[in-house]
């Protein structure tokens, strides 16, 4: 049986505790849904509905990556001035891109092409729930969370792709990418706590974890898209 590793932030916020530790859950036995505190698991029928087109589902990937990669450029680009984001997320864009560069590889390994990028409107949607005007810092704690929610959908999403798909190399593929998708989301939970109070991440994660939640059920299920 394999255990994989995953830094249990919920916990630890509701407790105040400033030590993030890691907790390892068992392949297949534990709910992912649990440790990232997501409120809807994914329909399993979208693993189906994914495995449908191959080309298809990478493509978006690709874009996924691309998109978090300008994202980190961005968040660092407006906040230059906070160091820990700076330090933080300058490796994430590299990694990031990395990731957006192995997408393209298993793309012509396969002789599929990369398609056209296609509205994200998932993360439209997220973006729409974001503070617009008020402070810049309660702007920079929304985009914070928003990374953060992105990460750990797409955790649950690449841990679904990882053993539900029958390609035994598509499997292996996803697991390598929900392993760091889930420290990414762990490394925005963190940043936001080094800049805001405890007690106010707590209370915007939780409004953000019940809006993504009515996103998910709202949404058309489509198995050409990561979100």
């Amino acid at each position: 049986m394999k255990y994989y590793c995953l830094v249990h932030y919920e916990e630890r916020i509701l407790a105040g505790s400033n030590f993030a530790g890691n907790i390892c859950f068992m392949e297949d036995t534990v709910d992912v849904k649990s440790i990232l505190n997501l409120q809807l698991v994914t329909d399993p029928r979208w693993v189906q509905l994914a495995s449908i087109s191959t080309e298809a589902i990478l493509t978006d990937h690709a874009y996924c990556e691309q998109k978090a990669a300008i994202s980190c450029i961005s968040i660092i680009q407006h906040y230059s001035s906070k160091k820990e984001i700076v330090h933080k997320l300058s490796p994430i864009v590299t990694e990031e891109w990395g990731h957006f560069r192995l997408v393209l590889q298993e793309l012509e390994k396969r002789k599929l092409n990369l398609g056209k990028q296609r509205k994200d409107v998932y993360v439209n949607q997220l973006l729409a729930f974001q503070q617009k005007g008020g402070s810049e810092e309660g702007r920079l704690l929304d985009k914070l969370l928003t990374m953060a929610l992105i990460e750990a959908r797409s955790c649950e999403r690449f841990k679904r792709l990882s053993e539900g798909l029958e390609d035994a190399g598509l499997r292996k593929f996803y697991r390598r990418f929900m392993e760091s998708e889930a420290g990414h989301y762990t490394l925005f939970i963190e940043l936001a706590r080094l800049y805001f109070p405890v007690e106010k991440v707590n209370e915007r994660w939780k409004q953000w974890l019940a809006y993504e939640a009515h996103v998910m059920q709202s949404s058309e299920l489509r198995g050409d898209r990561i979100h």
